[in-house]
Protein backbone atom coordinates (compact mmCIF):
# COMPACT_ATOMS: atom_id res chain seq x y z
CA UNK A 1 0.00 0.00 0.00
CA UNK A 2 1.40 3.37 -1.01
CA UNK A 3 1.69 6.27 1.47
CA UNK A 4 0.14 9.27 -0.27
CA UNK A 5 0.82 11.54 2.70
CA UNK A 6 4.51 12.05 1.95
CA UNK A 7 5.79 12.34 -1.59
CA UNK A 8 9.38 12.97 -0.44
CA UNK A 9 9.51 9.83 1.75
CA UNK A 10 9.18 7.51 -1.24
CA UNK A 11 11.94 9.25 -3.15
CA UNK A 12 14.24 9.24 -0.13
CA UNK A 13 13.63 5.52 0.40
CA UNK A 14 14.31 4.79 -3.31
CA UNK A 15 17.54 6.82 -3.17
CA UNK A 16 18.62 4.94 -0.04
CA UNK A 17 17.84 1.54 -1.60
CA UNK A 18 19.61 2.47 -4.83
CA UNK A 19 22.72 3.64 -2.96
CA UNK A 20 22.71 0.59 -0.68
CA UNK A 21 22.24 -1.75 -3.63
CA UNK A 22 25.09 -0.12 -5.56
CA UNK A 23 27.39 -0.34 -2.54
CA UNK A 24 26.48 -3.99 -1.96
CA UNK A 25 27.03 -4.82 -5.63
CA UNK A 26 30.43 -3.10 -5.62
CA UNK A 27 31.37 -4.94 -2.44
CA UNK A 28 30.35 -8.29 -3.87
CA UNK A 29 32.21 -7.58 -7.10
CA UNK A 30 35.33 -7.06 -5.03
CA UNK A 31 34.78 -10.39 -3.29
CA UNK A 32 34.32 -12.18 -6.59
CA UNK A 33 37.57 -10.70 -7.86
CA UNK A 34 39.40 -11.84 -4.74
CA UNK A 35 37.94 -15.31 -5.01
CA UNK A 36 38.85 -15.58 -8.68
CA UNK A 37 42.44 -14.54 -8.03
CA UNK A 38 43.04 -17.18 -5.35
CA UNK A 39 45.76 -19.80 -5.51
CA UNK A 40 43.47 -22.57 -6.76
CA UNK A 41 44.94 -22.54 -10.28
CA UNK A 42 48.28 -22.04 -12.01
CA UNK A 43 47.24 -20.72 -15.42
CA UNK A 44 44.24 -18.50 -16.07
CA UNK A 45 42.42 -18.25 -19.38
CA UNK A 46 41.47 -14.73 -20.43
CA UNK A 47 39.49 -13.84 -23.56
CA UNK A 48 42.31 -14.87 -25.93
CA UNK A 49 45.37 -15.62 -23.78
CA UNK A 50 46.79 -17.97 -21.20
CA UNK A 51 48.04 -16.10 -18.12
CA UNK A 52 50.91 -16.57 -17.63
CA UNK A 53 51.81 -17.60 -21.16
CA UNK A 54 54.82 -19.58 -19.86
CA UNK A 55 54.94 -21.47 -16.57
CA UNK A 56 57.91 -23.35 -15.12
CA UNK A 57 57.22 -26.35 -12.86
CA UNK A 58 59.08 -29.40 -11.58
CA UNK A 59 58.73 -33.03 -12.69
CA UNK A 60 55.68 -34.53 -11.00
CA UNK A 61 53.86 -31.22 -10.56
CA UNK A 62 50.20 -30.90 -11.46
CA UNK A 63 49.26 -27.78 -13.42
CA UNK A 64 45.71 -26.49 -13.08
CA UNK A 65 44.18 -24.23 -15.73
CA UNK A 66 41.08 -22.20 -14.79
CA UNK A 67 38.85 -20.48 -17.31
CA UNK A 68 38.74 -16.97 -15.84
CA UNK A 69 36.85 -15.50 -18.81
CA UNK A 70 33.30 -15.72 -20.07
CA UNK A 71 34.37 -17.54 -23.26
CA UNK A 72 34.82 -21.29 -23.56
CA UNK A 73 38.39 -22.57 -24.03
CA UNK A 74 40.36 -25.78 -24.50
CA UNK A 75 43.80 -26.89 -23.39
CA UNK A 76 45.41 -29.03 -26.10
CA UNK A 77 49.06 -30.07 -26.43
CA UNK A 78 50.84 -29.58 -29.73
CA UNK A 79 51.48 -33.27 -30.26
CA UNK A 80 54.37 -32.94 -32.70
CA UNK A 81 56.63 -31.06 -30.27
CA UNK A 82 56.10 -33.00 -27.05
CA UNK A 83 59.26 -34.14 -25.24
CA UNK A 84 60.20 -37.74 -25.94
CA UNK A 85 58.17 -40.20 -23.81
CA UNK A 86 55.83 -37.43 -22.64
CA UNK A 87 52.10 -38.08 -22.42
CA UNK A 88 49.78 -36.14 -24.72
CA UNK A 89 47.24 -34.00 -22.85
CA UNK A 90 44.00 -32.31 -23.83
CA UNK A 91 40.90 -31.13 -22.02
CA UNK A 92 38.24 -33.71 -22.74
CA UNK A 93 40.75 -36.56 -22.38
CA UNK A 94 41.50 -37.01 -26.09
CA UNK A 95 44.48 -39.16 -27.04
CA UNK A 96 45.73 -37.12 -30.01
CA UNK A 97 45.76 -33.51 -31.15
CA UNK A 98 43.68 -34.43 -34.20
CA UNK A 99 41.08 -36.22 -32.06
CA UNK A 100 40.81 -33.12 -29.85
CA UNK A 101 40.46 -30.83 -32.88
CA UNK A 102 37.84 -33.10 -34.46
CA UNK A 103 35.85 -33.36 -31.21
CA UNK A 104 35.85 -29.60 -30.80
CA UNK A 105 34.80 -29.05 -34.42
CA UNK A 106 32.03 -31.64 -34.27
CA UNK A 107 30.52 -31.03 -30.82
CA UNK A 108 32.62 -28.48 -28.89
CA UNK A 109 34.37 -31.44 -27.24
CA UNK A 110 36.95 -30.54 -24.62
CA UNK A 111 35.45 -27.11 -23.98
CA UNK A 112 36.17 -25.70 -20.51
CA UNK A 113 33.38 -23.39 -19.41
CA UNK A 114 33.75 -20.18 -17.44
CA UNK A 115 34.99 -20.93 -13.92
CA UNK A 116 35.82 -24.56 -14.75
CA UNK A 117 39.28 -26.15 -14.50
CA UNK A 118 41.45 -28.70 -16.24
CA UNK A 119 44.53 -30.33 -14.69
CA UNK A 120 47.47 -32.35 -15.98
CA UNK A 121 50.51 -33.80 -14.18
CA UNK A 122 53.86 -33.47 -15.95
CA UNK A 123 56.15 -36.47 -15.43
CA UNK A 124 58.79 -35.86 -18.12
CA UNK A 125 61.13 -32.84 -18.19
CA UNK A 126 61.07 -30.56 -21.22
CA UNK A 127 58.97 -27.87 -22.93
CA UNK A 128 55.31 -28.47 -23.61
CA UNK A 129 53.60 -26.14 -26.05
CA UNK A 130 49.81 -26.05 -26.02
CA UNK A 131 46.88 -24.13 -27.49
CA UNK A 132 43.23 -23.22 -27.17
CA UNK A 133 41.56 -24.68 -30.26
CA UNK A 134 38.90 -21.97 -30.77
CA UNK A 135 41.35 -19.12 -30.13
CA UNK A 136 44.58 -20.47 -31.62
CA UNK A 137 44.35 -18.06 -34.58
CA UNK A 138 44.12 -15.16 -32.09
CA UNK A 139 47.41 -16.31 -30.53
CA UNK A 140 46.09 -18.22 -27.52
CA UNK A 141 49.05 -20.52 -27.02
CA UNK A 142 51.17 -21.31 -23.98
CA UNK A 143 54.21 -23.20 -22.77
CA UNK A 144 54.85 -25.33 -19.70
CA UNK A 145 58.55 -25.77 -18.91
CA UNK A 146 59.16 -28.86 -16.75
CA UNK A 147 62.47 -28.99 -14.89
CA UNK A 148 64.05 -31.77 -12.84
Amino acid sequence: MRDHGSSDGGRTRRRFLAATGAAATAGLAGCATLMASGDDFDVGMTAVAFDPPTLTVEVGDEVVWRNTSSRGHTVTAYEGVLPEDAAFFASGGYETEQAARDAYSNSLGGLIGSGETYAHTFDVPGEYEYLCIPHEQAGMVGTIVVEE
